[in-house]
């Protein structure tokens, strides 16, 4: 379980600095019509958050095969 943890960390971080952002949005400006789909409610807008936040960490995190490629010291990809 310590593994999965450890290997998903950007997703499971970037998701939760995703979700404070996404409500902290919806709180300063959010949508004062209630016209608007992901601002209108706290949920919508943390949950876009969310996955915007972790899609967004996610990019940093490095595959097993670039890791590997280093420690061989191939430069074939």
């Amino acid at each position: 379980m310590k593994k999965w943890f450890k290997q998903n960390m950007f997703y499971l971080v970037g998701g939760l600095v995703g979700a404070i952002a996404g409500y902290i949005y919806w709180q300063q400006v959010g949508c004062v019509s209630g016209t608007c789909m992901i601002t209108s409610k706290p949920v919508n807008s943390t949950l876009y958050g969310t996955l915007m936040g972790s899609l967004l960490f996610g990019m940093f995190k490095k595959d097993k095969k670039e890791e590997i490629i280093k420690k061989e010291g191939c430069n074939e990809v």
